[in-house]
């Protein structure tokens, strides 16, 4: 159930919980106490005929004191109710916070495959908004009902000894506003849920539209973005809009049954103090304890309702944590200190969900320190490869092992701290230059980042910089050329100086000027280190030890680069057909 898993979260937080319930009670004593000093003026002292004025010459000096009891009550029950409910807040933040960590931290060791198959936007709103759900069903759920039935017990128990017939006449509307609750529920929790769902649709649109900001301006399509934006925005207008009806509804339907309620109680009470079985007095004070009663009630029917919305928010934060990791470690993985970096696919097939197969029957063997490129067309399946050494996937079939031991049986985390990775498009983040060149290694020092940077070429440029290795980058390196951002990543990769490299098109965004410069940087770093490299530029891996041709997702030949032109076959026709600039 929804809830218990919510209840959960707030294991921890027991104590000041059990705090802030205990202060609830004294704050909901108080608060039934307000009505008894105008009580007291009412029947005591307001009648000509009263016995207290005669049995107390300095009765004027009780109305004073009366009103300063009434402030008091004020005072005290406010300042009980402000520690209250900053105990509850505070509980509900603390709760919001270790499910925003949890979902953040599983989002992350979740495989790529689950990220391939959703929206980024989305999974950034479940962690932002999404997750607020939890603490709307502890601050405006759990904390409120608790509340809102101790004073209800408390004003029932009290209107009895005052009026039995006005109390049950009062009470008569109860399973009338609980069938109302029941009726909009449902309608309620389905809008919600088209509510947040819309919004996260609408936040995909606008995070696409301004990381393409460059793109957009380049075509032209500004206008087509925005009109984009704008359907997704209409779309959430339209959803928040048919809640709010809902909810002008609902409350309608709440206020005229508590009005006939109040009315009825009105007509019988007159009736009754007419009669002389009631006090003006009691009258007033059961008048007083109505509103309080049906302000209870009130606030649970908005709490249903606002727990309906809740619900939906707090599933779709557990449909994240539910999800079975697809690249998770074997019961038996261990951590690996070391390693001699030979790497080898054994019968290797690998699909995309119910997808066609995108590699199929691989056997490569790859030894230490040995440079071995993936060459072919597009969608031969050479980068999918690339991802199956640091387990960004696993195979659907087949087995990739380090050192002869199966990947499954290596921890994720020790596995990827002997692998670096140079990307085609190197991510940075909107941090400094120097905090990006030590992403891998945050301990390294000053001299070891600098030095890194001086092996990849970008000493030079960082040093012309207003800020030097402080200097930030921009959002995703936009302060900097594509040709240094590369160099950024290289520096990364020397820094981390990991036995196993990968390459993934490392120069195919490059001009040949720029090219030829960070190839010469890319030769140092793959020295001594067993590397996979990808690329479409054949000339610039004519040489290395081996080559491997992918095509349709099977090797089709493997050897050097001259004695694979010498076959004749798929290699050769490429190397020869000039589709490849040669270096």
């Amino acid at each position: 159930m929804i809830y218990r898993r919510v209840l959960r979260y707030y294991r921890p937080f027991l104590a000041p919980t059990i705090l802030g319930l205990v202060l609830s009670l004294v704050g909901i004593g108080i608060n039934l106490l307000k009505p008894w000093p105008f009580k007291f003026i009412v029947d005591q002292i307001l009648p000509n005929d009263s016995a207290f004025r005669a049995t107390h010459a300095n009765w004027r000096t009780y109305i004073p004191l009366a009103c300063l009891v009434l402030v008091g009550l004020q005072f005290v029950w406010g300042v009980v109710n402000l520690v209250t409910n900053y105990i509850f807040v505070k509980v509900g933040l603390e709760a919001l916070l270790k499910l925003r960590t949890d979902l953040y931290a599983y989002l992350q060791s979740l495989s790529l495959k689950y990220h391939d198959a959703r929206r980024s936007a989305d999974s950034s709103f479940r962690v932002a908004y999404d997750s607020q759900s939890i603490q709307t069903i502890y601050n405006k759920g759990f904390t409120n009902i608790f509340g809102s039935s101790i004073t209800l017990v408390g004003i029932f128990v009290i209107m009895l000894q005052l009026d039995w017939e006005l109390t049950l006449l009062s009470l008569g509307i109860v399973p009338l506003i609980v069938w109302a609750i029941y009726f909009f529920a449902h309608r309620i929790r389905t809008e919600s849920t088209s509510i947040q769902e819309q919004d996260s649709a609408m936040l995909t649109q606008a995070q696409e539209g301004l990381s393409s900001i460059r793109m957009v301006a380049a075509f032209g399509r500004e206008d087509f973005e925005v009109s984009q934006f704008h359907e997704r925005a209409q779309r959430s207008l339209q959803a928040n809009l048919r809640l709010t009806l809902t909810n002008v509804k609902s409350a309608l339907v709440i206020s005229t049954l508590m009005g006939i309620g109040t009315a009825a109680m009105y007509y019988l009470g007159t009736l009754h103090v007419l009669a002389g079985t009631l006090t003006l007095g009691s009258l007033i004070v059961f008048s007083s304890y109505l509103v309080m009663l049906y302000q209870p009630l009130q606030e649970l029917t908005y709490t249903a309702w606002a727990m309906e919305g809740a619900t939906a928010g707090a599933r779709r934060c557990f449909e994240v944590l539910d999800r079975e990791d697809d690249v998770r470690d074997s019961p038996s993985a261990v951590a690996i200190n070391e390693t001699n970096a030979a790497i080898e696919f054994d019968h290797v097939r690998f699909a995309y969900k119910d997808e066609q197969a995108v590699l199929e029957g691989i056997d490569l063997t790859v030894l230490p320190n040995q440079i071995v490129a993936l060459v072919g067309g597009t969608g031969a399946g050479k980068s999918t490869l690339l991802s199956l050494v640091p387990r960004f996937y696993d195979p659907t079939a087949g087995v990739v092992r380090l050192d002869g031991r199966d990947l499954r049986e290596i921890t994720k985390k020790s596995l990827r701290d002997k692998i670096a990775i140079v990307l085609q498009d190197t991510l940075l983040f909107s941090t400094t230059i120097r905090e990006n060149i030590a992403y891998g290694r945050p301990d390294a020092t000053d001299a070891e980042i600098r030095e890194a940077a001086r092996r990849a070429q970008a000493d030079d440029f960082i040093r012309r910089l207003p800020n030097d290795y402080d200097s930030p980058v921009g959002e995703r390196g936009g302060h900097l050329s594509v040709g240094q951002r590369q160099r950024i990543g290289i520096a990364r990769a020397f820094l981390k100086d990991a036995p196993i490299l990968l390459l993934d098109e490392p120069t195919s965004a490059l001009d040949p000027t720029t090219e030829a410069a960070i190839m010469e940087t890319i030769k140092e770093l793959m020295h001594g280190r067993t590397t996979l490299i990808v690329t479409h530029r054949l000339a610039t891996i004519h040489n290395v030890d081996k080559i491997v041709v992918l095509e349709n997702g099977r090797v089709i030949e493997e050897g050097r680069g001259p004695e694979l032109v010498a076959r004749g076959n798929s290699y050769a026709r490429l190397y020869t057909a000039g589709n490849y600039p040669e270096r």
